[in-house]
């Protein structure tokens, strides 16, 4: 477990405490009940940018508290608990790419504008059903942008896409003409749109790479992910240490109570490897790339355990949408493929490694 300092407790604790009276698991099935278009309740996310937590990975000089990456784990976690639908991550990964790779006049037109919450920015890498950034075929000529991007997170509200093209990343505005976007629909009821650059216009972001920004990305995700593992293990122990069968509580039967067990310790394994690649990013080490990779293979088979185990604990009530059990499943699943899935990762930190 990190060593918090005063201000990231801080953090932590509000956002917690803000999530669980202001946000809790009702608040998101409300949201997918009513189906906005952006795929989150903007009154919320106006709330979060009001915290501060919109500018939290943005440099104090374009309005921005530069907290870092840890502590935007940190808050994602919390929001995560409660399945709080915003478009914090994305943003926020959007927002380090103009902050590593921006001009100063791209940085000053966009991140004082993110740190407000005024502009949702999101990543549009992927072409296809499957993560790899190595297979991309949009393509840049004379400033303009052309290609198609699935499964874009945020792309129905996005005000500003980072656009992984042939030959780097590039900055193309939500309502430039070229760019169109289709909704598609998925488990977790949360935004993800099909875009097309046809001509877009598009501003080059010369200072990173798209597998830096990826990277980033995955670990914003990967923290996510540690607080559905979280809340998962929680909700259903104490659904086990209320839930009478065959006359006993089911908490004391010792099958659920070892199988409880190695999951808690899978989670706090989760833990060390997502909050250790959080810090890699932060302290800006050689290996960020070794270590996201790891904490997302690591992030990927603890959380599908751990969702699964919360349906097949809770029993047939598990099962039915009167119960949020299947909520963190949906939501899972999506995480569990954005950006690699635990086999992806594991392929991957083979080869980071020379094997």
């Amino acid at each position: 477990m990190a060593a918090l300092n005063d201000e990231q407790t801080m953090i932590r604790d509000m956002v917690r405490e803000w999530a669980d009276n202001e946000s809790p698991v009702s608040a998101f099935r409300k949201m997918r009940d009513a189906a906005p278009a952006a795929g989150y309740d903007a009154n919320a996310w106006r709330v979060m940018a009001e915290m501060g937590l919109a500018g939290i990975v943005i440099p104090e000089e374009f309005g921005g508290t530069a907290f870092g990456y840890l502590s935007l784990g940190l808050v994602l976690e919390q929001l995560g608990r409660n399945l709080a639908a915003s478009p914090l991550a994305s943003t926020a990964a959007a927002a380090t790419a103009i902050v590593m790779g921006g001009s100063p006049a791209q940085q000053a037109a966009w991140l004082p504008r993110i740190a407000t919450g005024e502009v949702v920015a999101t990543l549009a890498v992927d072409e296809g059903p499957v993560h790899n950034p190595a297979k991309i075929a949009t393509s840049v000529a004379g400033g303009k942008i052309t290609g198609t991007k699935a499964f874009v997170a945020e792309g129905d509200s996005a005000a500003l896409f980072v656009v992984a093209a042939t030959d780097g990343l590039y900055l193309v505005a939500g309502d430039a003409t070229g760019v169109s976007r289709s909704t598609r629909k998925m488990a977790d009821s949360r935004s993800h749109a099909q875009i097309s650059f046809d001509g877009a216009f598009a501003e080059k972001l010369e200072g990173t790479t798209t597998q830096a920004i990826v990277d980033r990305a995955t670990a914003a995700v990967c923290a996510e992910m540690l607080g559905l593992a979280v809340q998962a293990f929680e909700t259903t122990n104490d659904y086990l240490k209320t839930r009478v069968q065959f006359g006993q509580l089911l908490s004391t039967f010792q099958a659920l109570q070892h199988r409880m067990a190695k999951l808690f310790t899978e989670i706090e394994l989760m833990r060390s490897a997502v909050e250790a690649a959080l810090e890699a990013i932060d302290s800006g080490r050689s290996d960020i790339d070794q270590a996201v990779t790891l904490a997302k293979a690591v992030a990927g088979d603890t959380l599908k355990l751990a969702s699964r185990e919360m349906i097949q604990l809770h029993g047939g009530i598990g099962m039915t949408d009167d119960y949020d059990a299947g909520f963190y499943i949906k939501r899972a699943a999506v995480l569990e493929a954005m950006w690699g899935n635990a086999a992806f990762h594991r392929e991957r930190f083979a080869r980071l490694n020379g094997y």
